[in-house]
């Protein structure tokens, strides 16, 4: 049996304003002037400039008047008809998913396969070999390595080509895209493209090659680990020719694809905020980026005003006057939402500089203070949420370097003395113990645990060995050097 029921719910709806302040929020200074000019682009009722008419102000005071009234014909809710009004109009639904994700565009250049496709015409190849090569090329990802099975790649030129071959067919022209450059590319695994960059020395001849050359044909798995003192009886080699052998390896490049300009992303770091120590006090000053110069266009306001006043009131009127309102309320709300994300960028900057003062004085890395998100959010009296969208995607630059707003935020670490101290202090206690050690007996995770207990940190042996990860630091075995 089927009931109804009736039930009241409280529930808070965002407003067009609010939504176009969060997604502003969250966009980093490298991409808000392209996202202005978007905005200027799709609304012929938003211009560039300083609004210091007062005359433009007067007739925007009117506007504003004007819309509040319910004048019968031109009753805001005639012609708004959703919560969204003029913004709604923008778009399909504000903005698309993708508008989330907007990346800095790749730097130009030629890519990869297009530079490896120039090298195989200058080869002289008949029909067939050439489609194999373009099929091997195509196979070839971003790092430089083909990983497909030779056996599928036979398939593929059989059922998409209509190439009948076979595999000593698909490696000789396997070698020749071998020896193109970037030296080492379309190689196989790591140890074939050691070889191939190895064998391609300027003096191939050079006994240093030759050892390094039989190091990495016979003892890769042994040079992987650094079980070194197999390497020396296995080849027959001394300490010192090991060492220039391992300075050789170690300088050759193991991704050959990432050479190429045209598969390499250029992040560009456009500090939003600027921090300068004038005479011991600190001013903070947004990027002028962030600040572009807006108005209102006193054209629509007019427009808006004349139709208002008109003794018209035919249904074509009233579908002007609905177009020009909704541009001029975007136009409105996007100035707004500029102007309020300055603001609350400026207010959680102020915070976190309060909150690490003594950082930001010295730069010292010690000197930060465990800070989570809730901490800003409290000091700022705000979302926690809002202060992420800051965090996320900011950077300040000081006299010590540009750093991300996200560094100055860490977890805390109990110390001896009943203290909590940034787990950032931490790793550089770590990253210097590492850089100190003897590489020839590098420290292992519990004789780290061991030393930082003594430093006073109350740390874990699984809290090292993350930490030791994050900075990017191998186990103790793999540090190891003759």
């Amino acid at each position: 049996m089927q009931k109804l029921n009736l039930n009241q719910i409280l529930s808070q709806k965002l407003s067009p304003q609010q939504i176009q302040f969060i997604k502003l929020l969250q966009v980093p200074t490298a991409e808000l002037e392209a996202r202005v000019e978007e905005e200027l682009e799709i609304n012929p009722a938003l211009e560039e400039g300083k609004d210091d008419d007062t005359s433009n102000d007067d007739m925007q005071d009117n506007y504003d008047n004007e819309v509040s009234k319910d004048d019968g014909d031109l009753n805001l809710d005639d012609y708004l008809g959703d919560d969204y009004g003029g913004y709604k109009m923008q778009g399909d639904g504000n903005y698309s998913p993708d508008d989330e994700d907007r990346e800095i565009p790749l730097s130009s250049g030629t890519s990869l396969h297009e530079q490896l496709i120039s090298q195989l015409n200058f080869l002289k190849l008949d029909e067939r070999q050439r489609l194999i090569g373009q099929q091997l090329i195509g196979s070839i990802e971003n790092d430089g390595y083909i990983r497909r099975d030779l056996e599928a790649i036979i398939n593929d030129l059989a059922f998409s080509q209509n190439v009948e071959t076979d595999l000593d067919e698909v490696e000789q022209v396997l070698r020749k895209i071998q020896s193109f450059d970037p030296a080492g590319i379309a190689a196989r695994s790591l140890q074939e493209c050691l070889t191939l960059q190895l064998e391609r020395k300027e003096h191939p001849e050079d006994e240093t090659v030759q050892y390094a050359l039989n190091v990495i044909n016979n003892c890769f798995e042994e040079f992987t680990k650094k079980h070194y003192d197999k390497i020396l009886k296995k080849c027959g080699i001394d300490e010192v020719k090991l060492k220039d052998v391992i300075q050789m390896i170690t300088r050759l490049n193991p991704k050959p694809g990432g050479v190429s300009e045209g598969l390499m992303k250029t992040q560009y770091i456009i500090p939003d905020f600027i921090l300068n120590n004038v005479n011991g006090k600190f001013e903070i000053s947004l990027n002028s980026k962030n600040a572009p110069d807006l108005r209102v266009s006193r054209s629509y306001t007019e427009m808006f005003d004349a139709y208002d006043k008109s003794d018209k009131k035919d249904k074509k009127l009233k579908e002007t006057v609905t177009f020009v309102k909704q541009k001029l309320d975007a136009a409105k709300w996007f100035i707004d939402a500029i102007k309020q994300r300055q603001q609350t960028l400026l207010r959680t900057m102020q915070a976190i500089l309060d909150y690490q003062n003594e950082f930001f004085i010295e730069g010292d890395e010690a000197k930060l203070r465990p800070m989570i998100l809730k901490d800003i959010a409290e000091k700022i009296d705000m979302d926690i949420s809002t202060v992420s969208r800051v965090a996320n995607s900011k950077a300040i630059q000081t006299e010590f370097g540009v750093f991300p707003l996200k560094y100055f935020f860490s977890e805390g670490i109990a110390t001896d003395g009943g203290e909590d101290v940034s787990n950032r202090e931490v790793k550089s206690v770590l990253n210097k113990m590492v850089s100190e050690e003897d590489k020839r007996k590098p420290l292992s995770d519990d004789k780290l645990v061991k030393l930082l207990n003594k430093r006073g940190y109350n740390i874990a042996r699984r809290t090292v060995a993350k930490y030791r990860e994050q900075l990017q630091i191998p186990v103790a075995r793999l540090r190891k050097e003759l």
